[in-house]
């Protein structure tokens, strides 16, 4: 634990005991990978929560780190508790509603256990807080050869020539961004062979990451179709489109219906513009939304088995991206049947 998360763990616990609470941080073992444990105690009855620190949470990031929080109270069989720099009221009621525990720096707080509940929101930092400082794993460059890896694990030990070519990236940017996964723990290197470490955890990272630095570069145009209600018989092939997001998912579990549709596309489908009779959205328009998204990966990254799809870890991250309630449930569902059996937990 650096000195930036200590005081932010401190500062964390100041707020709660400034409301009667007695707080113990302690520090995990190194094979229990959360970022500390504390034990709330009160009138005599306490709770340990699993820590995850989070500096920043944003609308775009929130289900991202949801799932990771989720998979670390399934792991340890606590509570997990979210710790952060700041959450705005809307985020924090949407933890709220989500059932999930929170306090942040600047005082808000959610904790509901037996004998205990504080509820605290709407307080502001003190003061600006200090940016992230950057990774050569989540470069941009680096965001897509992940992704690359993500969708074929094996590729990891292709040469670099290949990697660069189903990432999309420059070869001469791979020795870098390769250098931070080994550095990170992501990638085992032995002699000349690497090797992917396929975890949850790095999944989740990579899609909360993604959400923040990739995702908002690759919308091409936002329209709105006349004819949303009958996606499913649209035509993509002639537009080289492919279906993400939410009908890519309602098409994987039948079980989310649509509230924007994603295609990905190389360019805006004029063909399926003019029979779908789409216009560019305006700035209040809310309903019957198509966004078109660019693809980031290149030579080989495909949805395996379903060519109108793009790939499953790219439809579970953009469903963590909206951070809607739904569709967060609906991409842990997409993460249990399609993608658990290729990643260990932690």
């Amino acid at each position: 634990m650096n000195n930036d998360e200590t005081t932010l763990l401190e500062a964390a616990a100041g707020h709660l005991r400034a409301r009667d609470l007695t707080v113990a941080i302690k520090e995990p073992r190194r094979d229990e990978r959360i970022d500390a444990w504390f034990r709330v105690t009160k009138d005599k009855k306490h709770i340990d929560y699993a820590v995850e620190i989070k500096r920043h949470v944003t609308p775009q990031t929130l289900g991202a780190v949801v799932a990771q929080l989720k998979q670390w109270g399934e792991l340890t069989n606590k509570p997990p508790l979210l710790i952060t720099t700041y959450l705005t009221p809307p985020i924090a009621d949407r933890l709220t509603e989500m059932h999930q525990q929170f306090v942040d720096a600047a005082g808000n707080a959610f904790l509901n256990a037996p004998g205990m509940f504080v509820l605290i929101t709407g307080r502001k930092p003190e003061k600006d807080t200090v940016a992230d400082k950057p990774s050569r794993t989540f470069t941009t460059a680096g965001l897509k050869t992940l992704f690359a890896l993500i969708c074929n694990p094996d590729l990891a030990a292709a040469p670099y020539r290949e990697i660069a070519a189903a990432a999309d990236v420059a070869l001469g940017a791979l020795p870098t961004v390769l250098t931070g996964l080994k550095r990170a723990g992501h990638l085992h290197v032995m002699g000349n062979k690497r090797k992917l470490v396929a975890t949850k955890r790095l999944l989740d990272e990579w899609a909360l990451v993604y959400a923040q630095k990739l995702r908002p570069k690759q919308l091409l145009r936002t329209l709105v179709a006349s004819t949303f209600a009958t996606w499913r018989n649209w035509n993509l092939h002639t537009d080289g489109a492919t279906w993400g997001g939410e009908p890519a998912a309602a098409l994987l579990t039948r079980y989310l219906e649509p509230g924007i549709l994603t295609l990905y596309a190389e360019r805006v489908p004029a063909r399926l513009m003019v029979e779908q009779r789409m216009t560019t959205a305006r700035p209040n328009d809310q309903h019957n939304l198509v966004e078109v998204r660019k693809p980031f990966w290149g030579e080989g990254v495909t949805h395996k088995g379903r060519p109108d799809l793009v790939p499953t870890a790219l439809v579970y991250a953009d469903l963590l991206a909206t951070g809607d309630a739904r569709c967060i449930e609906t991409a842990q569902m997409i993460y249990e049947e399609y993608l658990a059996q290729f990643f260990r937990a932690t």
